[in-house]
C-alpha cells in the first residue's frame, strides 16, 4: 500500500500536536516512521525542503538596535552545528528586524535546547527571539 503525501502530512501534524513543547524533528521522525509502519505503507519518509518533515526552523528576532546583537545570534546558531538557509534584516533608525530559516539538521542541539540558549542571548541583549519549528510556523500561519 502506498501511502499519499496527503495521508503522511495528517500523521505528521497529529504528532506535532500531540508532542506540543516537546515536538522535534527526531521525535517527529520517530511517531510518523511508526505510523507509517504500522499502516504496512511503503514508503521512505521524505526529508527534503518540500516535505513535510523538515529540520528546519523560523527564528524571528527585534528590538533596539547596537553592535553585536546580529553577530550574537548568527554565532551561537554557528557554534550549535545550524546552517542559515535565508536571511532577512532590516534597520530602521533604531530598531532592527530579523527573518532566518535555520537548517538544524547538523545541530548539535534539539530545538527547545538551542530555543533556551537563544532566550539567555535575548535577555542578556535585551532583544526578541523567537524559534519555532518550520513545520509549526506553517500550521499556524495557514489560511
Amino acid at each position: 500500500m502506498k501511502i499519499s503525501e496527503e495521508e503522511l502530512r495528517k500523521i505528521t501534524l497529529t504528532a506535532i500536536n500531540e508532542l506540543g513543547d516537546k515536538a522535534s524533528p527526531e521525535l517527529v521522525r520517530n511517531i510518523v516512521s511508526s505510523a507509517v509502519d504500522k499502516l504496512g505503507a511503503e514508503t521512505e519518509l521524505p526529508k527534503t525542503e518540500n516535505s513535510v518533515i523538515v529540520d528546519r526552523a523560523i527564528l524571528t528576532s527585534f528590538g533596539l538596535n547596537r553592535p553585536g546583537v546580529i553577530a550574537r545570534i548568527s554565532n551561537l546558531l554557528a557554534d550549535a552545528g545550524c546552517d542559515l538557509r535565508d536571511v532577512s534584516q532590516k534597520i530602521m533608525d533604531d530598531f532592527y528586524t530579523l527573518i532566518m530559516i535555520v537548517d538544524l539538521a547538523s545541530s548539535k542541539y534539539q530545538l527547545k535546547e538551542l530555543s533556551e540558549r537563544l532566550e539567555k542571548v535575548a535577555s542578556e541583549m535585551n532583544v526578541k527571539i523567537f524559534l519555532q519549528h518550520e513545520n509549526l510556523f506553517r500550521q499556524m500561519h495557514r489560511i
